[in-house]
């Protein structure tokens, strides 16, 4: 990692601010990139930190050829400083962390936000004590809805398709669907629709248009099964190596940037959507018109979602859970089960 670092640097594919006399060096790895609704956010607090006196080195996950699963290690082992990360897809080392937004628990953002306060406090706990890492900014994508190269009408048309997924919950809920979950991450998933690895993807309306995925898929089934939580995630050891003055200006970024990309997956999904589906659509932005079939959400499918949530869902997780960390249970109870009216019994 530290070769790969090193000739990344080397070629010029990492960002490097001008830095002060007493720059704080920083090496981060983001998964965004500059067609991305959530890039201007990242941007204007890189550029916050910069004037701050931080001598940030940036580099992108696919342009260093990592997978985005192993972000956390990354961090906790000191590779990098900061990395973005999904949160879902690096909860293979730790199922606890997952626990922030399971399937079907917050299918809306304003639920979610109430999720991720609840579960804040305890998930850093964790983090740090296990990984020696801190989430300085927990966001989501938006709502995580599905995208077909099949003509689909409702949940039960996906029974015996191969549906992308990218977290243990998301494939569970799959399985229950009578689907294939296949495990991809959000490179890899274009690729994979169009040679028909995949009949079917689930994404954010904002992350599938910019991906292009409508050039691979006919059909948009706008049912929200999760918000896909991300972080920025830091090094305790660096964070702890900041002045007072460092670390003040560090964190007011961190806060500001985490609200400006909550605004950005609450109000731009729509726009998105619209644009995938043939309605209106902006010119000049970030998205591309398609004329994807917009399939009207129903009811039954929305409390099927819930019920294999409850029955299914959160079952699994807390097994999992418990074999890792003796307790979590009652601790997801008591944080995110109290927010949403639910109880892992």
């Amino acid at each position: 990692m530290k070769l790969i670092l090193s000739t990344a640097l080397a070629t010029g594919m990492v960002m490097a601010g001008a830095p002060s006399v007493s720059a704080q060096a920083m090496q981060f790895v983001s998964q965004n990139q500059e067609q991305r609704a959530q890039n201007p956010p990242e941007m204007a607090a890189m550029e916050a930190l910069s004037e701050a006196g931080f001598d940030i080195n940036r580099s992108e996950f696919q342009a260093l050829n990592i997978n985005l699963a192993d972000g956390l290690r990354l961090v906790s082992t000191g590779a990098f400083d900061m990395a973005t990360i999904q949160v879902g897809s690096v909860a293979k080392d730790d199922p606890f962390l997952e626990g922030i937004d399971l399937i079907g628990v917050s299918t809306n953002m304003t639920d979610l936000a109430a999720a991720v306060e609840a579960y804040r406090e305890v998930f850093n706990a964790r983090l740090g004590e296990k990984f020696g890492v801190k989430a300085v900014a927990i966001w989501p994508f938006g709502p995580q809805v599905f995208l077909c190269n099949a003509d689909i009408s409702s949940l039960d048309d996906l029974d015996d398709l191969k549906v992308r997924s990218f977290t243990a919950s998301m494939s569970t809920l799959l399985e229950n669907l009578g689907a294939t979950p296949v495990t991809l991450s959000f490179p890899e998933v274009y690729p994979a629709l169009q040679r028909g690895v995949a009949s079917c993807g689930v994404t954010s309306p904002t992350s599938s248009n910019t991906g292009k995925w409508p050039e691979v898929t006919t059909n948009l089934y706008p049912l929200s099964v999760s918000g896909s939580v991300q972080s920025h995630m830091v090094s305790l050891d660096w964070l702890n190596e900041l002045t007072d003055e460092q670390r003040t200006a560090f964190e007011a970024a961190m806060a500001e940037m985490e609200a400006a990309l909550w605004e950005t997956a609450i109000t731009t999904n729509g726009t998105a959507q619209s644009c995938s589906t043939g309605g209106e659509c902006p010119e000049g932005g970030i998205y591309t018109s398609y004329d994807m079939a917009l399939v009207p959400v129903s009811d039954a499918d929305k409390a099927k979602v819930a019920e294999i949530s409850v029955t299914k869902v959160l079952p699994e997780w807390a097994e999992k859970c418990e074999a890792s960390y003796p307790g979590c249970t009652a601790i997801w109870n008591e944080t995110v089960g109290a927010a949403r009216g639910l109880e892992i019994q």
